[in-house]
């Protein structure tokens, strides 16, 4: 597998697609969670997502209850992101980013961008990962890194 379109993905509807209905898009993928200290973020990447979406950028949501802060279900994840904070985004349903269970997808971006030290796990929720048109991980973002704080990473691959 070399680039995000080699992969599918579930939405929180239970719904499989390939994420090569992307190509061709900027594409930030997060691992989410709705109970976590940095849940507000949802906020500022709706705002990214509505700024830039029109210039061919998309968010992507994974929720993950690796880190025992999601609800039970993607679904559950997805109402309580679109009531509390207005996502409009594609959310998905509950992903493993870590482990032997981890998603195919997060395998692919945490060994292309590994992260502090040179890991390759994914250390809290709100892990951001930047994909350029081509479907290549360009960049990884701690989830202290605020929304906000992308743009210009994302304005150079637009």
């Amino acid at each position: 597998m070399t680039n995000l379109y080699d992969f599918n993905a579930t939405l929180e509807n239970g719904e499989q697609y390939s994420l090569e209905k992307y190509k061709g898009q900027v594409v930030l993928v997060v691992n989410t969670a709705t109970k976590c200290g940095f849940t507000p973020q949802f906020g500022g990447l709706e705002k990214l997502y509505e700024e830039y979406k029109d210039q061919g950028f998309v968010v992507l949501g994974f929720p993950s209850n690796q880190f025992k802060q999601e609800l039970d279900s993607g679904q559950e994840a997805a109402t309580a992101c679109r009531r509390d904070y207005g996502v409009t985004f594609p959310m998905h349903e509950l992903t493993d980013v870590n482990g032997e269970h981890a998603e195919p997808v997060f395998k692919f971006m945490t060994s292309s961008a590994k992260g502090f030290l040179g890991s390759e796990s994914v250390k809290w929720n709100f892990t951001k990962f930047l994909v350029d048109r081509e479907g290549k991980v360009v960049e990884r973002f701690a989830s202290k890194d605020k929304p906000e704080s992308l743009k210009k990473a994302i304005e150079k691959l637009l």
